[in-house]
């Protein structure tokens, strides 16, 4: 299956294929990447090399192109400016030229790092996505966000750097351990909640199918997450912040949060879906308490994470900063969108109808206050 992220003249492929990936690598290799192309480095993790590095160098190397590898430490604690300086070591090491590229085989972490070196790599050569995650296939791989964390939040440091190609394979889903793949279920629903409550239905009707990974219930999912994400993406590329209808940025429901708890509990701890199940709990809420939602979002988002085995309580005992809001507000400052007043917060009017708004942290702290103390929590006046 093929579809098309609308770019103009930067348009690019995503290929949905239920064959590892390999051969047919090797052909879209040569068939988006410039025709002087000759030397490909392929970036991965430690925990994908082992399954699918030897075949897709064997894919590569039919096609004519010279490879080389770089395998890194698993996780998020790799996306760090140290790591980007591995690999811009590495491409210099292979002596990848301007017409050369990258190639990213992993998931979110090994797709964000290497988008985001090929972006700087002599001011930006190509970089081919390979995601091997449900996550990265459903989300991730698609439009061009990249970059690395910092102290002071996720993400804060990257580029927009398209892809010249997608190639996701349903095969390599096989080897995920099943934390893995609600992961990537949680980002599945994430889009379905913003744009397509029938993608819900049709997930929770074939709910033990997909958990089993079966390819003909995996298939439709992954390729209507992928039209939802290029149809987003080709209408506000770089998630213009004066976007009237919130653009790009309302692929970030439950990431605010989400990504507070993963600065709270350290990265890696939990995983990025795990934080966004409970971030889009704590956005649903606030849906209802000041974007006007009607009463029972927060429990329908609740109760279909819980149906993918997702967590879905903000206080779950154990984590860091739940036992008071202030923490965790802090923690949500160092979201992207936001600054010490306020952050472009995104809500739902109703499942499939998204908006951003700007919220103060005063706003958020008095709407989730009560709820807090109702599970017995303390916060101090209600405020950060």
């Amino acid at each position: 299956m093929r579809l098309l992220v609308s770019l103009g003249p930067r348009a690019y492929p995503i290929v949905l294929t239920a064959a590892l990936p390999g051969a047919a690598l090797g052909a879209l290799a040569r068939e988006v990447l410039s025709p002087r192309a000759a030397r490909l480095l392929i970036v991965t993790d430690a925990n994908v090399a082992p399954h699918y590095l030897a075949g897709v160098e064997a894919g590569l190397a039919a096609e004519g192109f010279a490879t080389a590898a770089l395998v890194l430490p698993p996780g998020e604690t790799s996306k760090s400016m140290g790591t980007i300086e591995a690999i811009l070591d590495a491409a210099f090491a292979h002596k990848l030229a301007r017409v050369d590229a990258m190639v990213a085989l992993g998931g979110g972490v090994i797709g964000d790092l290497t988008g985001f070196a090929a972006s700087i790599y002599q001011r930006g050569i190509a970089v081919l996505q390979v995601p091997t995650t449900l996550l990265a296939q459903v989300d991730s791989s698609v439009g061009g966000k990249t970059g690395v964390n910092h102290a002071r939040g996720k993400n804060l440091i990257g580029t927009f750097w398209q892809p010249r190609a997608v190639l996701a394979s349903l095969a390599t889903l096989r080897t995920l351990p099943a934390r893995e793949v609600r992961c990537g279920l949680a980002e599945a629903v994430k889009h379905g909640f913003l744009a397509d409550p029938g993608l819900i239905t049709a997930m929770e009707a074939d709910a033990e199918a997909i958990l089993a990974l079966e390819p003909a219930a995996l298939t439709p999912i992954v390729a209507a997450c992928c039209r939802i994400k290029a149809a987003v993406v080709a209408g506000d590329e770089r998630e213009d912040p004066d976007a009237v209808d919130g653009g790009r940025a309302i692929l970030n429901f439950g990431h605010t949060f989400g990504h507070a708890y993963e600065r709270l509990l350290g990265y890696g701890a939990w995983t990025h879906g795990e934080a966004v199940a409970v971030g889009m709990v704590v956005a649903a809420r606030l849906s209802e308490r000041v974007g006007g939602a009607s009463p029972g979002l927060e429990a329908e988002v609740t109760r279909v994470l819980a149906r993918f085995g997702l967590p879905h309580d903000p206080w779950a005992a154990g984590v860091p900063g739940a036992d008071a809001l202030e923490p965790l507000i802090e923690a949500a400052r160092g979201d992207k969108k936001g600054d010490q007043d306020g952050v472009r917060f995104v809500l739902l009017e109703r499942l499939g109808v998204p908006r951003v708004e700007r919220l103060t942290w005063a706003e958020i702290a008095l709407a989730l206050a009560p709820w807090s103390a109702a599970r017995g929590l303390a916060t101090r006046d209600g405020a950060p």
